[in-house]
C-alpha cells in the first residue's frame, strides 16, 4: 500500500480557514466524533488570555525530548542552529507553532520574546503542552497562545528541542505538519487536514441550527425533538427561521 499523501500537500478549499474561524471547538469535537475521531482535543492546555483571539491555521511542529546536562547548558542558545530558535524563525506565515513537551509544564517552552517574534512574523498562534515563561507579557500579545501553564524555568532545564516539522504528540494528540489547528476558550482541536474542508462546511451549518435552538430554548421550547432535531415541526420552523435570516 502506498504511503498516504503528506498532510501539508493536501490543498484546502479557499473558504475553509475562514469558515473554521466562525465555529467553536465544541462543534468541531462533535463532528470529528461522528467520524470516529475521539482523540483530537489537546488535553491540559488553555489560552493564556481569557476571551482572547481565536486561533486557526495549519500546524508547524517542534518536538522536544528530555533535557540532559551535557547537551543543554545555557550556552546552547548561542548555537545558530538551535532548533527552538530555528522553529521561531521558520514557522510559515499563518501557521500555528505546535510544541511537543511531553506534557511537562515544569519548565517553559518559550517566553514573551520568542512569542513576540512569532507574532511579528505573522504566525497564527502557538500551542504547547509545556509551560510558558513571561506569561503575563505573553498574554498581552495579539498572538493566541495556548499552554499548560506559566512556568519560570528556562526550557533547557527540562526540554531539549530536537526536530522541526515532523509528526508529534501534543497534549496526547497526534499532530502532523499541515493538520489544521483551531483554538478558542474551550481549548484546542486538531483536524486531520484531509477532513478539514468537509468538517468546516458541516460546522457552519451545525452552528446555524444551534443558534436557532438557543432562540427556541429561550422562548420556552423543550429540547426533546429539538436538540437533536427529530420532530418535523421543528425542521419546518428552522427552515422558516433560516429563510428569514437570508433575506
Amino acid at each position: 500500500m502506498p504511503d498516504p499523501k503528506p498532510a501539508a500537500e493536501i490543498q484546502l478549499a479557499p473558504e475553509t480557514l475562514d469558515q473554521l474561524r466562525r465555529v467553536s471547538t465544541a462543534s468541531l469535537a462533535t463532528l470529528l466524533f461522528k467520524r470516529g475521531f475521539r482523540n483530537a482535543y489537546v488535553q491540559g492546555v488553555a489560552p493564556l488570555r481569557a476571551a482572547g483571539p481565536r486561533m486557526v491555521g495549519p500546524a508547524f511542529t517542534l518536538r522536544h525530548i528530555p533535557a540532559r546536562e551535557d547537551t543543554d547548558p545555557l550556552e546552547a542558545f548561542r548555537e545558530r542552529d538551535h532548533p527552538q530558535r530555528v522553529a521561531v524563525e521558520t514557522c510559515p506565515d499563518g501557521h500555528v507553532l505546535v510544541m511537543d513537551c511531553r506534557r511537562d509544564a515544569s519548565a517553559a517552552s518559550a517566553g514573551s520574546i520568542l512569542l513576540t517574534r512569532l507574532e511579528v512574523r505573522g504566525a497564527a498562534g502557538v500551542v504547547t503542552d509545556g509551560g510558558v515563561r513571561d506569561a503575563e507579557g505573553a498574554a498581552k500579545l495579539s498572538l493566541p497562545v495556548f499552554a499548560a501553564g506559566a512556568s519560570a524555568p528556562t526550557n533547557l532545564t527540562r526540554h531539549h528541542a530536537i526536530d522541526i516539522d515532523v509528526p508529534i504528540g501534543c497534549g496526547g494528540v497526534a499532530v502532523y505538519p499541515g493538520d489544521i489547528v483551531v483554538g478558542d476558550g474551550d481549548g484546542v482541536m486538531v483536524i486531520p487536514r484531509a477532513l478539514a474542508d468537509d468538517i468546516a462546511r458541516e460546522a457552519v451549518s451545525m452552528e446555524s441550527y444551534e443558534y436557532f435552538v438557543l432562540e427556541e430554548v429561550r422562548a420556552g421550547r423543550p429540547v426533546i425533538g429539538l436538540y437533536p432535531l427529530t420532530d418535523p415541526e421543528n425542521q419546518a420552523r428552522f427552515e422558516t427561521w433560516q429563510a428569514a435570516r437570508q433575506r
